[in-house]
């Protein structure tokens, strides 16, 4: 199975805003994000289309869809940040970040997820489809989170150490799975 992951086109968000789950539309450079997508991507054939129910996935892998059916998954869902969501970070007092980012794994904002329970979620849906979807290819549109944790389960990475991978918007990460082995094709291409 070829897993094929787009990480969303540039949010309608200032800069310094936390922001996860919250459902933010895309920037007004869409059309041109989504013109350079295509030419990254003109030979893939995908046989089934994954989304985040967000927004800022959903208008780009519906672009990318035309007739064929979207299929909404919300274990594609990007971090809930929970009472942090759409506060400048510079609004969120220094002491409950700084515990955050101390153990960001394990640790969850306020009302929010950790990293390590955003990979449970993103881990079930790799399992599914790598049983359900067995030599097909899927196109999945999704966040820098989900991404970062499903590469973590690919290579075999800690959680931590995912971060140290930049995951673009709008760029294209590829994971093959069979029987006996993980690949990972490329990375924020």
């Amino acid at each position: 199975m070829n897993l094929t992951l787009v990480r969303h086109t540039t949010p309608d968000i200032a800069p310094g805003i936390c922001y996860g789950q919250a459902d933010i539309d895309v920037a007004a450079s869409f059309a041109t994000e989504l013109q350079s997508l295509r030419h990254r991507l003109p030979q893939l054939l995908a046989t089934t289309i994954y989304s985040s129910p967000l927004r800022r996935c959903l208008k780009l892998a519906r672009a990318f869809a035309g007739d064929a059916e979207v299929l909404e998954d919300a274990r594609l869902m990007e971090l809930d940040f929970g009472d942090w969501e759409l506060k400048p970070w510079d609004e969120i007092p220094r002491g409950l970040v700084d515990v955050w980012a101390d153990d960001h794994v394990m640790q969850a904002p306020p009302q929010g997820e950790s990293f390590h329970e955003l990979s449970l979620r993103a881990k079930d849906f790799l399992h599914q489809v790598s049983t359900n979807y067995s030599g097909q290819n899927l196109l999945v549109f999704t966040h820098a989170g989900v991404i970062r944790a499903l590469l973590s389960e690919a290579l075999n990475l800690s959680l931590t150490d995912t971060f140290r991978l930049q995951i673009d918007y709008g760029s294209v990460t590829q994971i093959t799975l069979d029987k006996t082995i993980t690949r990972v094709v490329y990375v924020n291409r």
